[in-house]
């Protein structure tokens, strides 16, 4: 398992204004030591990757092998059956986007008799402070507003990475025979999602949550902009994440916190699974 620092810096230097800040460092260190065509081209070379990646229509087309891989089913009674939905943790729930979330999503398929259980995997804070509510337990709260009953949830809260989420959910799910799974989350996390839930062992349905439309203008798509250098960066996340498991590297940055909440049964949030995640 390479370092949690190393793992750490790659996951930064996948966001293109840290990667032109660290070449921007290194043009001014080869300025220092006289190489002033080196710092020339570092300089130059810094600006452009950050100038080309916010180009709205540059973003769009890193992004999109990853979000056509699974393609969206519009029809909740079009997904196919199994045992559980598994709701991974990081898209936003707040009221105004709640219609069309992964929560939006999964509600429709539990609503359409797709799964009898809704698992929703999501553990602390940000940097996996484990302070305060976890992920999981901000998602039960949000899709009881979508007629989903605490009775139908299971909650994972201890997973703080998507290989996390995969292991631990493991951990809740095998004591209840639950193999076969509809994964939900965006379409620019699917792959990577899919296959850290297959390498322990799951069948995997993927279920893509709605994407918001591109309806900008011919001039607007090569307008640069921080949003879409931030959607580049989301992407190169992903693709870099997709190498290192196709590598067999542990992408855990942080590990499961022996002191966070263990997995808890949503119906009374104190129900702890005492099964151990394995490796399927």
């Amino acid at each position: 398992m390479l370092p949690d620092l190393l793992i750490h810096a790659v996951v930064v230097l996948t966001y293109p204004i840290n990667f032109s800040l660290c070449v921007l460092a290194c043009a001014v260190l080869a300025r220092a030591l006289g190489r002033r065509r080196s710092a020339v081209a570092l300089g130059a070379f810094a600006v452009l990757w950050s100038l080309t990646l916010s180009i709205p229509r540059v973003s769009d087309a890193l992004r999109s092998p990853l979000e056509r891989a699974n393609p969206r089913v519009a029809l909740a009674t079009a997904i196919p059956e199994a045992d559980a939905i598994v709701v991974l943790g990081g898209g936003s729930i707040s009221p105004t986007v709640l219609q069309r979330s992964r929560l939006a999503t999964a509600a429709k398929a539990w609503r359409a008799g797709r799964a009898p259980v809704v698992i929703l995997s999501g553990g602390g804070g940000r940097m996996g402070s484990g302070r305060g509510r976890t992920e999981a337990e901000r998602m039960a709260e949000a899709i009881a507003k979508l007629g989903v009953p605490a009775s139908a949830l299971l909650l994972e809260t201890r997973s703080r990475s998507t290989e996390d989420n995969a292991i631990e959910t493991a951990a809740v799910a095998r004591p209840r025979g639950i193999r076969q799974i509809l994964l939900v989350t965006s379409a620019l996390h699917m792959p990577r999602a899919s296959m850290e839930f297959r390498n322990v062992g799951f069948e995997v349905l993927p279920v893509t949550s709605a994407r918001w439309a591109r309806d900008r203008s011919w001039s607007a798509g090569w307008a640069p902009s921080a949003a879409a250098l931030h959607r580049s960066g989301r992407a190169l996340k992903e693709y870099a994440g997709l190498l290192a498991a196709h590598a067999g590297i542990s992408t855990q940055a942080v590990s499961a916190d022996p002191s966070a909440p263990g997995p808890k049964d949503a119906s009374t949030f104190r129900t702890g699974f005492t099964a151990q995640s394995q490796h399927g």
